[in-house]
């Protein structure tokens, strides 16, 4: 179960489990199942001659693994929805066989001002490979249901 509006702290800082070593079949079919057929992530021999030397992860799959993994800490259960998403950097790309690990802060929240039961919590999820570079950074609000209504 994920945690209510009064139980997420900004500040807090949330380090998730588990952490995923990229595999050739999770960059191959999280690229043919969105339909990006960006050579980068598909032909090695066309990415042997780009600045990465060989292809590089679906940013957009090192993005949902940052996210996916803090639901069932977080989110499950206990969110209404996302809100939108911002502020979202690669700053270092992923590679086949890359070990990502991510982690979660809570970095504003704020009660809605029209209905007692939910509030909009923002959270900064991070994600780094195993040399501690820092491959993505998004800023995420949700609307987060509260343990206990209030009434407007």
């Amino acid at each position: 179960m994920g945690k209510y509006f009064e139980e997420l702290k900004v500040g807090s800082v949330f380090h998730h489990r588990p952490h995923r070593t990229v595999t050739e079949t999770d960059n191959l079919l999280f690229t043919t199942l969105t339909h990006n057929t960006q050579s980068l992530h598909l032909d090695e021999e066309f990415a042997k001659q780009t600045i990465h030397g060989t292809r590089i992860v679906n940013s957009l799959f090192t993005l949902s693994y940052v996210v996916g993994v803090s639901v069932g800490e977080l989110t499950e259960g206990t969110t209404l929805g996302n809100l939108g998403f911002d502020e979202t950097v690669f700053p270092a790309p992923v590679r086949i066989g890359d070990t990502i690990r991510a982690e979660t802060e809570v970095v504003e929240k704020r009660e809605s001002k029209s209905k007692g039961d939910r509030g909009i919590v923002w959270f900064e999820h991070r994600g780094y490979n195993q040399r501690d570079e820092l491959v993505v950074k998004s800023k995420r609000a949700g609307m987060m249901l509260r343990k206990t209504t209030v009434t407007k």
